[in-house]
């Protein structure tokens, strides 16, 4: 019996193995029934133990919202957050199966603020069921949600109308809801949408069909989800293979691991590496320990190649007749996750694939409106809104449109210096290609200019408030060093505002684009061989670094000129504390708009009780 119990378990295992995998999510508005709802299809499909079931019964009388019922809920809701407020917060993922399939559910958020959650868990789904209230009908987050998903490539679509028992199943408020919303989702490039009416709460359509929803002739849900077709990544498109390791055990061996993203590969396939566009031949293709006779898309795989090329991680592999493209700029979709707006010019660390570089929002073309679709002009970007973006990246990248391949054309940015995940973005088209324009070699560089001046270019960068005295101590010290026969430029805040920034307000998204134009500026004259002195606010521990990352090790000198608020104040000599005291200027810094301290300035001029001149003398000091 022992033997015949332990060949049905790997009988079991084995059958299990062969099953399709279906990956779906659950989204719409907040208090629409997403748990409830996968609550019951576990419960229904016979994949909760009993032990769990004894944990349900338990906990419904302790959280639960249903009364003398089993909150459903509670499978799903694991935070002890979630189920104090009855609401979702995380992306909980669960585990089940059917006689056909097995399936990874993904419950996300409905709250608008936690909207980044859902997006994270759409960017792997097979098929999205949002869900709508019948009560409640259409509403904005559930158009936002809609929106995600199509943005994430997904195709197929179940909206799902719950809570049928609450509206005594009419049918005339099924009809309705289904009608605005097929309306709404017709640009959305759905390729299948089917509208099932059901309760989760009572298990209406959820596995089975019930006789109060007798007029309705379509699937359940979970029949819907057994037949759906799965799109996967495809065998028969062109080999795509992102470096994630180098593996270099001995001298002797050099494999480059990674996941296969597209198509197949076998010994003896013509590939190259990109972005350096290298071409060599596969000489074996390894999955685990064993050499194997090709490899197909998903696989995890190790190959070698019959040439010593330069690959690293982050470089793809890909077929050399069919490469992917390679660029440095794009257009891109982005959905903005981070609580501070995002402001186009600040630089951000940009994650596509294995591939990590520095990015920058160049500009936004237009906002979506997430009722409507409409194209808004926009400055910036808030909390859960969806643009069009030009984007700059600081290293050319191997992609592919995210229509076409959904690894190589999708990536996250990431704030610098918190290391947050603030956006996710997919991308449309290249705008420049990476090989168009070339670094053009010049005769005299930096050395030889610097050089016939006798000195080490710099650039000077004080920051400070305003009234902190950085102007004063920047005109004393260009003085100092033109006495001594140094070859100098000064760039100051308000100087540089009246012509090539005069463009610019003081809004978030302004002080960003001034500090990167002068920065550029900067490196220009850094380049020509002079010293530059900037005077600059500079409020912004992102844009500073920015400015720093323009320059050679040890070319730039951040000296904070730290002044007390009181002081400042004090001083006022502009008058500009008091307006902006009255309200009358916005955005002012150390008011209403912070001022982030620099955190390991080279130089720290600590101004109380110092004279000016003191103070350039210790700059001078410094530079020496």
């Amino acid at each position: 019996m022992e033997q015949l119990h332990a060949k049905d378990v790997l009988a079991f295992v084995e059958g299990q193995g062969k099953k399709e995998t279906l990956r779906f999510i659950t989204c719409g508005s907040v208090d629409d029934g997403k748990s409830t709802l996968i609550g019951r299809l576990l419960y229904e499909s016979k994949n909760i133990f009993d032990d769990q079931l004894q944990a349900l019964e338990s906990d419904s009388k302790r959280y639960g919202t249903q009364g003398e019922k089993m909150d459903m809920a509670l499978l799903v809701d694991g935070l002890q957050a979630e189920r104090e407020q009855g609401i979702t917060i995380d992306v909980a993922y669960r585990f089940f199966s059917t006689e056909k399939r097995r399936f990874i559910v993904a419950d996300t958020p409905g709250h608008e603020q936690y909207t980044r959650n859902m997006a994270t868990g759409a960017s792997t789904a097979h098929v999205a069921v949002i869900l709508v209230d019948a009560r409640k009908g259409v509403l904005v987050q559930t158009r936002r949600h809609s929106r995600i998903a199509s943005l994430m490539g997904i195709k197929q679509v179940v909206l799902a109308v719950n809570k049928m028992d609450l509206v005594g199943y009419d049918q005339l408020v099924f009809d309705s809801i289904v009608s605005e919303y097929r309306a709404f989702a017709a640009d959305l490039g759905f390729e299948g949408l089917q509208a099932i009416p059901l309760s989760g709460l009572d298990g209406d359509n959820v596995v089975t069909r019930t006789e109060n929803l007798a007029w309705y002739d379509g699937p359940s849900l979970i029949h819907y989800l057994e037949t759906v077709e799965i799109h996967t990544a495809s065998d028969r498109g062109a080999f795509r293979l992102p470096v994630q390791l180098v593996n270099r055990p001995n001298l002797d061996f050099r494999g480059f691991c990674g996941r296969i993203a597209e198509g197949t590969v076998k010994p003896g396939d013509q590939v190259r590496v990109l972005p350096s566009g290298v071409r060599t031949t596969v000489k074996a293709v390894i999955d685990g320990f064993e050499e194997v006779g090709a490899a197909h898309a998903g696989n995890s795989i190790t190959i070698t190649l019959n040439d010593e090329v330069d690959a690293s991680r982050g470089d793809v592999i890909v077929a050399a007749d069919r490469p992917a493209e390679v660029a440095d700029q794009f257009e891109a979709k982005l959905l903005w996750m981070a609580e501070h707006a995002m402001s186009p010019g600040r630089q951000y660390l940009m994650k596509l694939g294995c591939k990590e570089v520095t990015a920058t929002i160049m500009g936004i073309k237009y906002r979506q409106d997430v009722n409507t679709g409409g194209h808004m002009a926009a400055k910036t970007l808030e909390l859960n809104e969806i643009a069009t973006v030009d984007i700059s990246t600081s290293a050319p990248l191997v992609f592919e449109p995210y229509g076409t391949n959904k690894l190589l054309g999708s990536f996250i940015l990431i704030d610098k210096l918190t290391f947050e995940t603030v956006g996710a973005g997919m991308i449309d088209f290249a705008l420049r290609r990476a090989s168009n324009i070339h670094w053009q070699a010049l005769e005299l560089d930096r050395n030889a200019r610097a050089a016939m001046k006798h000195q080490e270019p710099r650039c000077i960068w004080l920051t400070g408030l305003s009234g902190s005295g950085k102007s004063t101590i920047a005109d004393l010290l260009e003085k100092r060093l033109y006495s001594q026969g140094k070859h100098t430029y000064l760039l100051d805040g308000d100087n540089v505002r009246h012509g090539l920034n005069r463009d610019l307000g003081f809004t978030e998204a302004d002080r960003v684009e001034n500090i990167r134009r002068v920065a550029e500026v900067s490196k220009l004259m850094v380049d020509a061989g002079l010293i530059v002195i900037v005077s600059f606010i500079s409020p912004f521990r992102t844009e500073r670094r920015m400015a720093r990352d323009l320059f050679h090790e040890g070319e730039f000198v951040e000296v904070f000129v730290d002044t007390p608020l009181e002081e400042c104040e004090r001083r006022d000599v502009k008058g500009l504390y008091a307006k902006a005291r009255k309200g009358e200027l916005k955005n002012f810094t150390g008011i209403d708009s912070e001022y982030e301290v620099p955190e390991s300035p080279e130089i720290h001029l600590r101004t109380t009780g110092l004279t000016p001149e003191v103070c350039a003398e210790q700059v001078l000091k410094g530079l020496q």
